[in-house]
């Protein structure tokens, strides 16, 4: 369990390289600028920003196989309702050679994603600054959200881009166990619910 901010960048030291500990170094800091100007993230959590908002994105990623991380992949990581960019952007400072898409359509946020991206020169992660529903469905290789929809609206959102390989890591916080039990017992069977490195309370809705 990670439990402090020293944790948390050992934690995420772990899954990368220097390169990535420098970008997730830059993009902590363009966060925390533009959160002087809009409500990126909330002000208590600035002081825990590595491990309520950095590590928890990151951790994710230990919920997918190599072989769907890696070149061969498949389409893109499609990261829904992707905000100051927890997990998505995140997900694309880790693994650079990884197409990203991050669906986010409140303006001021497209804004900051777009110039958190060109500044991380993250050349595969690209925004699309609409709703969902407006965008193009493409086979994605793996679909995340934090904070997005309630599980069944999440899943119908989503059903235009996944596929059978489609992997889903899905933090849900406290409401996760709650959530899957809404589903019908056939679509339920196909989820399991891991526990959150960053908080013992939550958890995160996978289907690999």
């Amino acid at each position: 369990m990670i439990t402090n901010e020293a944790e948390a960048r050992a934690y995420v030291a772990g899954l990368t390289d220097a390169a990535g500990m420098a970008r997730l170094e830059a993009f902590a800091a363009l966060v925390l600028d533009e959160n002087l100007r809009q409500n990126l993230i909330a002000k208590a959590t600035e002081p825990q920003l590595w491990q309520r908002h950095i590590a928890d994105s990151a951790q994710l990623l230990e919920n997918v196989s190599r072989e769907t991380l890696g070149a061969n992949g498949g389409g893109p990581w499609l990261d829904l309702g992707s905000g100051p960019g927890f997990p998505g952007l995140v997900i694309a400072a880790l693994c650079p050679n990884m197409p990203v898409v991050l669906v986010e359509s409140r303006a001021r946020r497209v804004q900051f994603l777009n110039r958190a991206i060109a500044a991380l020169d993250l050349r595969k992660c690209r925004v699309e600054g609409q709703r969902l529903e407006h965008v193009a469905p493409f086979e994605a290789r793996a679909i995340s959200a934090r904070a997005f929809a309630p599980l069944t609206r999440l899943l119908d959102l989503s059903a235009p881009f996944s596929t059978r390989r489609t992997v889903y890591v899905l933090p849900k916080g406290r409401s996760a166990a709650q959530e899957l039990d809404t589903l019908k017992p056939s679509i339920r069977a196909m989820f399991h619910v891991k526990h959150s490195l960053t908080d013992p309370e939550a958890g995160i809705i996978v289907k690999a």
